[in-house]
């Protein structure tokens, strides 16, 4: 979903009303639609504005791309993959898996793709969601944003590279028609992308240039293939691969303690990381050069076995100095360094917490979901809903995020919550929900209380994890099985409701001063302003 892009004149024209309209299929999207025709709800469309379903694993084909997640944890549970080659499995390899798991559920007729979403406006005479796309216009009785955090590329803004006359591209738009080989190469960032790309291109290029602005800390990565028992078992032993995800899910849980509770628990990762850094670079001042100078887990914590001995080739050259412009044919540093190259990679990342994405969607007031956050940060309930955006759930939301294990646990939990949320619709005859104000700002203050111990917010970094108001509002402050926990079902009490023609539930916004002083609880059991009860049927994954 952008503002950027015009609708196509040669598009066939489309006006349709669907009851449900999920924007985006990567995992969470194409999840949302396996649910929903599991449970015989039919009148449902995906709006994908790629050729295909796998969204960040369809763009990024980047040369050594891979999961930095156990490949056990990277598969819906529903639809477990016997097929893994690795115990980190590569781009490819996910990207078919999630071909295949489409194919296999009969849900590519319900898509469309090519069909980029412009505008979503909530109309609420109708109490519909009016959504205008590259492929005509849709209506919907609710809306499903399931783009993902990674998928818009955040461009750097230095001055002169737009007059840059090599090949230059980002990371997740990989020119794969550049030969590079033999060439001066410049690779700006080094994150989770470019710490894949080096390695892999390191020994062809003719001459590379890492211009890092901040060292990451890098763990070992404990990738190998599996064996051929291992793929038999998996395939053929009933419970083998469901008991091989429960341990890997286990060990991962252990790191949120330390994430998110006691920083000093991190102290063995940290040594780990050292002890990474000390075998991969020999030369000591390149060392120092690549040392962090935050707590492990501050930043994103990445994985690689290459990255450090790609540094430490004679052909590759780290540059901390920041870059002051860049000419026709050149990179130049803040020192006045004038580096020529061929080829410019932009590695610096994705649009998390101001992604253009939310300008195209505007509330019940008119207001933007951009405006919205840019007043009062980015926030969500159960990273679900936002108040004054009726009959519109998030998947990925505000504060979903993970900085130790798959995001697919935090997808099917959501996808629990969304699915309940229309079984509870349904049910009680509600034509629209909005969550509350007051419930919304009750649960993100409580969010902000938990995350403030974490090493997110006391390890002494800068990070997309925040936004601009110093808020972490990209991750879950605590355990997966908490958040399954906690949207197990649709909490309607927290929601303003209204039927065909009666409002269940008055829409009265209270302010957070008059919240505080109040002890009634963010939706469980029943709520004053109605009697209306909880509802929503348990539906385990």
């Amino acid at each position: 979903m952008t503002t950027a892009t015009k609708p196509d004149d040669s598009a066939p024209a489309t006006s349709r009303h669907i009851d449900v309209l999920i924007i985006g299929s990567g995992f969470a999207g194409l999840g949302a639609a396996i649910r929903l025709a599991k449970e015989g709800r039919h009148d449902f469309l995906v709006l994908e504005r790629g050729q295909d379903v796998g969204g960040t694993w369809r763009d990024n084909t980047y040369p050594g791309a891979a999961c930095d997640v156990p490949s056990q944890l990277y598969s819906y549970s529903f639809a477990l993959n016997p097929e893994w080659s690795r115990s980190f499995s590569k781009q490819p390899e996910i990207q078919a898996y999630i071909q295949k798991t489409a194919r296999t559920a009969g849900v590519l007729d319900r898509h469309v793709f090519g069909c980029e979403v412009l505008d979503a406006t909530w109309d609420a005479a109708a109490e519909q969601w009016n959504v205008v796309t590259t492929k005509g216009d849709f209506t919907a009785k609710v809306v499903v944003s399931a783009v993902g955090a990674l998928c818009e590329p955040s461009l750097p803004d230095i001055k002169g590279i737009e007059g840059f006359t090599g090949e230059i591209f980002h990371s997740s738009r990989w020119n794969h028609d550049a030969d590079l080989t033999g060439k001066r190469v410049a690779v700006i960032g080094t994150g989770a992308s470019a710490i894949q790309i080096v390695p892999a291109i390191a020994k062809s290029v003719g001459h590379l240039d890492v211009y890092q602005r901040t060292a990451p800390w890098i763990l070992p990565r404990a990738d190998r293939e599996y064996t051929k028992a291992e793929r038999l078992a998996y395939k053929y032993v009933p419970g083998f691969q469901r008991l091989a995800r429960a341990g890997v899910y286990a060990i991962r849980e252990t790191q949120v303690v330390g994430l998110t509770r006691q920083p000093l628990l991190m102290k063995p990762l940290q040594i780990a990381a050292r002890v990474q850094l000390r075998r991969g670079i020999k030369d000591p001042a390149l060392r120092r050069k690549v040392t962090p100078h935050f707590e492990i887990g501050c930043k994103r914590m990445l994985i690689s076995n290459d990255y450090y001995p790609a540094l430490d080739r004679p052909n590759v050259d780290v540059v901390t100095d920041g870059i002051a412009e860049v000419t026709a044919n050149a990179v130049v540093t803040k020192d006045g360094t004038v580096r020529e190259v061929d080829a410019i990679i932009v590695a610096t990342g994705f649009h998390v917490t101001d992604s253009p994405t939310f300008e195209a969607i505007h509330g019940r007031d008119g207001r933007t979901l951009a405006a919205t956050f840019d007043d009062g940060g980015m926030q969500a309930y159960k990273g679900s809903a936002v108040a004054n955006f009726p009959n519109m759930f998030f998947l990925v939301g505000p504060n979903t995020g993970l900085g130790h294990s798959s995001m697919v646990l935090m997808i099917e939990s959501q996808i629990n919550y969304v699915a309940d949320a229309l079984g509870t619709m349904a049910r009680q005859g509600l034509s629209t929900v909005e969550v509350r104000a007051d419930v919304q700002h009750e649960y993100n203050v409580e969010l902000q209380r938990k995350l403030q111990p974490s090493v997110w917010m006391t390890g002494g970094c800068a990070s997309w994890y925040l936004d601009k108001h110093g808020n972490n509002t990209t991750l879950w402050p605590g355990f997966t099985f908490e958040f399954r926990r906690e949207t197990r079902t649709f909490d309607v009490a927290a929601y303003h409701t209204e039927s065909a023609a009666v409002r269940a539930i008055p829409r009265v916004d209270r302010t957070p001063e008059s919240v505080a002083t109040q002890n009634g609880s963010t939706g469980a059991g029943t709520n004053a302003d109605t009697d209306l009860e909880l509802s929503g049927a348990e539906n385990a994954q």
